[in-house]
Order: C-alpha cells, then structure tokens, then sequence
C-alpha cells in the first residue's frame, strides 16, 4: 500500500469515527475515490468537520439536526442514526429530534405539491385550496426560526423554489440573518454530498 493511500485509508476512518460511525462497508463510490488517492477524502473530512463543529452561526446541536433533517431527506439510514446520536449528545431531545423527521416529511410533501404549482403556472390549480394539514408549524418544539430554517434547507435540497423563498423570507422575520441562512444551506449541501459518497 502506498503512502497516499494509507493517508486516504486513515482520513476516511477518522471520518467515520467523528460521525461515530462503525462496521461501515465502504461503498464503490467509497473505494474508487480511495484506490484512486483521491484528494476528495481530505476535502469531505475539512467539509464535514467544518459544517457540523467550526459554524460561526449555527449552534453544534442546530448543525447536527439540519445534518438530520438531510439524512432523513435522502434515506440514509447510516447518517440519521449517526446524527441522531450526536445531536441527544448535543443535548437535543426526543421531541426535537422527533419534529425534525416530521418537518423533513412535511417538506417533502409541500416541495412536490408547491413545484407543481410553480411549474403550471395556472389560476386553477392556485386558487385551490391546499387542505395539507400543517399544524406542527404552529408551536414547534424547536422555536419558529429554527424550524423555519430547517424547512429551508430540506426545501433547497430538493429544489422547490417557491418553498425556499417564502422559508428564506420566514426565517428572517423570526430574526434570523441571512449569515445564519447561508451557513445552514451550506451544511445542508455538504451533508448531501457526504451521502452521495456513502452510498
């Protein structure tokens, strides 16, 4: 084994152990970028590592559930276990953990039903009622901002222009900044790309 190889072998393992994660069978994806001495390794640890530990306005535990809310979005069980742990040891609670899965889920189903608003561009199906019911956005566990931000950035993810513009305009009326947004899509989109390896 060479000595790059052996760093990119030791990169990955340290990421896996800071995301707690064990007996992981490296995927292909995995294994290609590592038998090839891929400098990506390096670049997804640093990502990583600076989304969920080094944010200047996002607290450890709102990094770790918007790594959730993600890893729910895209079924990667192995993360959402993984981040599950890490936000409880952050001092997340069941409720909160909780209402990031039903707020993922909620967006999921507002993200499909306001793209197609959007892409019809047709009076009939705007000036119907949605009757989808949404009364966890009412007094969330999590505060208005926080929840506002995580719809956000599962909006973003799956690209519901609409959704994100009305989450963006929410967040900062619940007194959120646009620094604290930028972050949050960021660590949103680094998380995405970390499953893509991990699948």
């Amino acid at each position: 084994m060479s000595e790059t190889l052996a760093i990119q072998n030791e990169t990955f393992n340290n990421l896996l152990n800071d995301l707690q994660i064990g007996d992981y069978i490296p995927s292909a994806n995995v294994q290609a970028l590592i038998q090839a001495e891929s400098r990506f390794i390096k670049d997804l640890k640093i990502n990583v590592g600076n989304a969920l530990n080094n944010t200047q306005y996002l607290n450890r535990k709102e990094a770790l559930l918007i790594a959730l809310a993600v890893a729910v979005n895209e079924k990667s069980t192995l993360l959402q276990d993984s981040f599950t742990n890490l936000a409880k040891e952050a001092g997340a609670t069941d409720a909160e953990i909780a209402e990031v899965i039903a707020c993922t889920a909620l967006m999921n189903t507002n993200n499909v039903f306001y793209r197609f608003r959007h892409f019809m561009q047709k009076d009939f199906y705007n000036n119907q009622p949605a009757g989808i019911k949404m009364t966890i956005m009412m007094n969330p566990v999590t505060g208005k901002e926080f929840f506002e931000l995580v719809s956000l950035v599962v909006s973003a993810v799956n690209g519901c222009e609409m959704c994100v513009s009305s989450h963006e305009q929410s967040v900062l009326q619940h007194g959120s900044s646009e620094s604290k947004v930028f972050e949050a899509v960021k660590t949103g989109a680094i998380i995405k790309g970390l499953i893509a390896v991990l699948a």
